[in-house]
């Protein structure tokens, strides 16, 4: 379990850095067209840049955020469900998400292979197989990314807890930690008011 934790925050890492390059990128990107509309004239490659480096943005903090189960789900539903119908429903929720990912990283070979020797309309230097790589490249971070969070995904939904309850009294543990330090204990606190 160790290694797959070390791998895991490796990549949370890596996607984290991403993630907020391509953000600065784009926000940069969107300013320098916002500037110069009013200066000159917007440039022509601002529109397809900006959508493509939007695109990247998604894939790459989606596969983020698949890697820290903060997607959408219904864990509570789950949850609720005895243990011998849990457990396979989590088994095939997981594949059915890896084989989506799957199908959608073989269409993205495809979309390259079929976009071979074409360009961006208004960047014409730049390859539509560097711009579309994303789709392959994201789709398997989303699979490594959901096999290296579903050991912990799977023992939760085993123990019947739910993302939500351990998020709580993660907070809630932290919380009580850091009045403890500050000297607001329950005891304190009541002696403090007693006149």
């Amino acid at each position: 379990m160790g290694t797959v934790n070390n791998i895991s925050r490796i990549l949370e890492r890596l996607l984290e850095i991403i993630t907020v390059l391509l953000m600065v990128s784009l926000t940069l990107v969107v300013l320098y067209a916002v500037v110069t509309r009013y200066a000159w004239r917007t440039p022509s490659w601002y529109d397809e840049v900006a959508a493509i480096m939007l695109v990247w943005l998604t894939y790459y903090a989606g596969a983020l955020a698949a890697l820290k189960r903060g997607h959408i789900g219904v864990d509570g539903v789950l949850a609720a469900m005895p243990v011998h119908i849990r457990m396979p429903i989590a088994y095939l929720s997981e594949a059915l998400f890896i084989g989506f990912f799957l199908v959608l990283g073989w269409a993205g070979l495809v979309v390259l292979d079929v976009m071979q020797g074409m360009a961006l309309i208004t960047l014409r230097w730049v390859p539509l197989t560097f711009t579309q790589s994303v789709i392959p490249i994201g789709a398997a971070l989303f699979i490594i990314a959901q096999l290296l969070s579903m050991p912990a995904h799977l023992a939760r939904v085993r123990s019947g807890l739910t993302q939500e309850e351990e998020e709580i009294s993660h907070a809630i543990a932290e919380a009580e930690r850091d009045n403890a330090r500050a000297g607001f204990t329950a005891d304190a606190l009541t002696k403090r008011d007693r006149p």
